[in-house]
């Protein structure tokens, strides 16, 4: 004798539904306690912002802990900021929690830490005052500039972390094995690593200079001040313009740190962690200027040469991308 099942527990085909799992109410405790993680570390990028851009605005010749100064500090609260940003997303689609709401945040938190952050900072180590509107010994040429590259900056920010959260949502971006325009993290990275290289090599003459600027109100500047305002000018404009281009920047962690790799890669890793723990400055200057200037070198590469290998394709920008944007919608 065959019994007969309920259609309301039967599909549209007949065969029989899974039940619900009901799940106990220690299992909807420890789900939602792991869906707050990834929002408190995104916090604490936010967080890791604002403080960059408060300790920026001290005094730069009141002594802090450990002999650094707050361009120091600063810079170093972007670059936590930067180990919150990696570790919420990895968090979030390890426990599966990901979310609108996540993105959104994300992206607000990444506007600050590396978008306001880092272009205050540029301003703050240049001792920019009040240019435009004050007629003083402050509003100069390379004053004027500075604040427009710095408002440069901001809003080419701002442009790439709102083309990203669009283009993420494209069915063609499938791998995440690269970014198209220079990722925000990276920017502001190679900003506050030559901040912290200035602060390290000039912080002592910088300090000197001001307090006989503030003895005597005309007072020639030296060179090597002159020289770091005009490098972080030029930096944080090329900066800004690689954000917002269509250049293939390799995403270091998907690319280079997933999976199984040679023991050549892990030497070179370890060398690398070396150097850096003997001059730290350096390093980070330097690693962070090579990958900005990698997709440049092999877009350079790539139009000289002609040649398009299969090394050199994730580097270039699509062919087609101005097309499909010009091409009108059908009606």
């Amino acid at each position: 004798m065959v019994s007969r099942m309920p259609e309301s527990e039967r599909d549209a085909e007949g065969f029989a539904q899974p039940k619900p799992v009901r799940m106990t109410r220690r299992r909807k405790a420890a789900l939602k306690a792991i869906a707050v993680l990834p929002t408190l570390f995104t916090l604490g990028n936010l967080l890791c912002g604002f403080f960059a851009i408060f300790i920026a605005s001290r005094d730069p010749l009141v002594p802090l802990p450990f002999g650094w100064s707050p361009l120091t500090f600063a810079a170093m609260a972007v670059f936590l900021g930067m180990v919150f940003d990696a570790i919420d997303g990895r968090i979030a689609r390890l426990t599966n929690q990901t979310s609108e709401l996540g993105e959104q945040l994300d992206s607000f938190a990444d506007m600050v830490s590396f978008g306001v952050a880092p272009a205050f900072i540029g301003v703050m180590l240049i001792d920019l005052q009040v240019p435009f509107l004050e007629s003083t010994v402050h509003d100069t040429l390379i004053n004027r500039a500075v604040l427009m590259v710095g408002g440069l900056y901001v809003a080419c920010a701002a442009l790439r972390l709102a083309r990203f959260n669009v283009e993420i949502k494209s069915p063609a971006v499938s791998d995440h094995t690269y970014f198209k325009g220079l990722p925000s993290p990276g920017a502001a990275g190679t900003v506050v690593s030559f901040v912290l290289l200035h602060e390290h090599f000039l912080a002592p003459l910088m300090r000197e200079h001001r307090l006989v600027e503030k003895a005597a109100q005309t007072v020639v500047e030296p060179w090597p001040l002159w020289l770091s305002k005009i490098g972080m000018i030029a930096v944080m404009f090329l900066v800004a313009l690689a954000m917002v281009s269509r250049l293939r920047y390799v995403h270091v962690m998907n690319k280079y740190f997933r999976g199984k790799a040679n023991l050549n890669f892990i030497v070179l890793i370890l060398i690398s962690f070396m150097i850096f723990l003997i001059e730290p400055q350096v390093t980070i200057v330097t690693c962070l200027l090579l990958y900005g200037l990698s997709a440049p070198l092999a877009w350079t590469w790539y139009k000289t040469f002609g040649k398009k290998g299969q090394s050199l394709e994730m580097w270039v920008p699509d062919e087609d991308d101005e097309d499909e944007e010009e091409e009108p919608a059908a009606e």
